[in-house]
């Protein structure tokens, strides 16, 4: 259990955080900037959860859970002196998030179009969620170029926003009361 007794410690006042390990970052480094969202996307996910309930919940409750040891993942260097320890994400966790996106999307409309965020409160939170989502995963995919990351964890945030594109979709009715865009729509001035 982590026990916090003093909220600021002004390490961070030169611009620099400590990984895991101890070592000193700058925190313009691209692993800040991804745990950072990483952190973002968890935020998001807690206001989408101000609109869901029953399963729903307990899912997003367990991927915030996810996202704090991803975040632990991403803030410790592969193969630091600590790594007998390291808290990594698993394949299990991926595979958990393929099986509810298998079983959400049994109930759901085909898609005809593409999703505009939207329909319902629940539906657009996890949509804004899924975006940022999609940025800590690019900003993982960027950061990996200079540093070693665990794959899993860029592959975790892949499968995380297609979870959350299919619970937006399963929250709107399953699908029934999705905004759908109409290519063009807006283009001639009589529509």
């Amino acid at each position: 259990m982590v026990k916090l007794d003093k909220i600021y410690t002004r390490g961070g006042d030169g611009g620099e955080t400590s990984l895991t390990d101890g070592t000193r970052a700058k925190k313009s480094t691209p692993r800040i900037e991804a745990y950072g969202t990483i952190d973002e996307s968890n935020a998001a996910i807690g206001l989408a959860r101000l609109h869901t309930d029953g399963a729903d919940d307990d899912m997003l409750a367990r991927i915030q859970n996810d996202l704090f040891d991803l975040g632990a993942d991403v803030s410790l260097p592969m193969g630091s002196k600590y790594e007998d320890s390291a808290l990594r994400i698993t394949q299990e966790q991926i595979d958990r998030l393929e099986a509810e996106i298998d079983q959400m999307n049994e109930s759901i409309d085909p898609l005809t179009s593409f999703v505009l965020p939207g329909g319902s409160a629940a539906s657009a939170n996890l949509h804004l969620a899924r975006t940022i989502v999609r940025r800590a995963e690019r900003l993982l995919v960027a950061a990996a170029e200079h540093e070693d990351l665990s794959t899993l964890a860029i592959k975790y945030m892949n499968r995380l926003s297609d979870h959350l594109f299919v619970l937006s979709r399963k929250t709107n009715n399953g699908g029934k009361d999705d905004v759908l865009w109409v290519p063009g729509k807006n283009r001639n001035e009589s529509n």
